[in-house]
């Protein structure tokens, strides 16, 4: 059994705080952090920051340089020990004379998967697993979610009254929540793979779907992603702005036009709807991590019934909009208390006057789950 102690932890921290920094900018990738220590001192570090760019343990290594033999690499992810876009991590720790390698957890990626670990102790690297696994598990819960369930994390995204109103009966919205918390949704935007609407999104209120933060953030513009089972929605075209690309998901008898600044996709349907769960294991085909909806309360109801939400995010605002506006939810077909869906409190964030819940379901049967240490919030 491994054994680690205060010193282990505390530089284990400081590599998970060098992943989050990707976390607008290196999906689909992990986000992968790593610190390389000698007698105590820090001598390299670095993250990930994009596709295509050195790992974490690159950047860490070439800070270090000859200070790395003999050192401990801090690393949140297990090296990889293929050739993809970069040489093998796992390889230039081992060239590099480090003696241990301490990581948090192992990657599930099919190419390394226990790989990274096998070639570290084949050299003779003594290599120690699992310190702060929770933690870095929920910084790449999308990653995650790709790799072991083959569709990304969904996130619904929901901003409501006191009394759980989303918009006016006329669809009018604008606006519940207050600025503060309207520019906290474009951070959560920038680091999701791809933000989902229905149709009726799109006819009543042209959404542009697009990440607005200050300048010089950098950020990877998630894909938009229209559900469209007759691609009814066509004639609005924010959503085609070029800001981002687009992405219209439709049933099997839709004929996309000829020329258009989009692509499509055909779903497969399911009890006469767009079969939901195909349409996120397309996405996870696409390498999409994390998706977030932005819709109305038929879609979301859809997602929650179909037991494909993973986490809501709601804000909520200290007004009331009455009885006849429109609900979070439609359809859930709850009739009595026993089948009422709970929820756990993840993380609570104030913006003004408003709040901002994170909330993640809790299966039926199940005991409510503590917040989760290590939580990124964006």
């Amino acid at each position: 059994m491994n054994r680690f102690d205060a010193d282990d932890r505390a530089w284990m921290e400081r590599a998970l705080e060098l992943a989050a920094r990707g976390l607008y900018t290196a999906r689909p990738n992990p986000m992968v952090g790593c610190v390389v220590v000698r007698d105590g001192e820090l001598v390299g570090e670095g993250w990930h920051p994009r596709t295509g760019e050195p790992h974490a343990e690159v950047f860490a290594l070439r800070q270090a340089g000859a200070r790395a033999r003999g050192a401990t690499a801090y690393v949140t992810l297990e090296p990889c020990a293929h050739h993809g876009r970069t040489p093998p991590c796992a390889d230039a720790l081992v060239e590099a004379g480090v003696a241990r390698v301490v990581a948090a957890m192992r990657d599930p990626f099919p190419r390394v998967d226990g790989a990274g670990f096998a070639r570290l102790q084949a050299a003779g690297v003594d290599v120690a697993s699992g310190l702060m696994e929770a933690e870095a598990r929920e910084l790449n819960r999308g990653f995650l979610s790709r790799m072991e369930r083959g569709r990304p994390w969904l996130r619904v995204k929901l901003a409501a009254s006191l009394d759980g109103r989303t918009a006016m009966a006329s669809g009018e919205s604008k606006w519940i929540t207050g600025e503060a918390a309207r520019a906290d949704v474009q951070r959560w935007r920038a680091r999701s793979g791809a933000i989902l609407t229905g149709a009726d999104t799109v006819l009543a209120d042209d959404p542009a779907l697009t990440v607005r933060l200050g300048e010089g953030v950098d950020f990877v513009p998630p894909l938009r992603v229209v559900l469209d089972s007759g691609l009814r929605s066509l004639a609005r075209g924010k959503v085609r702005d070029g800001a981002a690309p687009t992405l219209y998901l439709h049933g099997p008898g839709a004929v996309p036009p000829a020329r258009l600044d989009a692509e499509f996709a055909a779903l497969p349907l399911r009890d006469g709807r767009l079969d939901l769960e195909a349409a996120l294991h397309l996405l996870g085909g696409r390498g999409i991590n994390e998706v977030q909806v932005e819709a109305g309360p038929a879609l979301c109801g859809a997602l929650l019934r179909a037991g494909l939400v993973d986490e809501l995010l709601l804000y909520q605002a200290p007004l009331l909009l009455g009885d006849t506006a429109r609900p979070l939810f439609a359809g859930l077909g709850i009739e009595a208390m026993a089948q009422a869906m709970r929820f756990a409190l993840v993380d609570e964030a104030r913006f003004g006057p408003d709040r901002r819940l994170l909330l993640r379901p809790i299966p039926p049967g199940a005991a409510s789950s503590a917040p989760l240490p290590g939580l990124v919030c964006p």
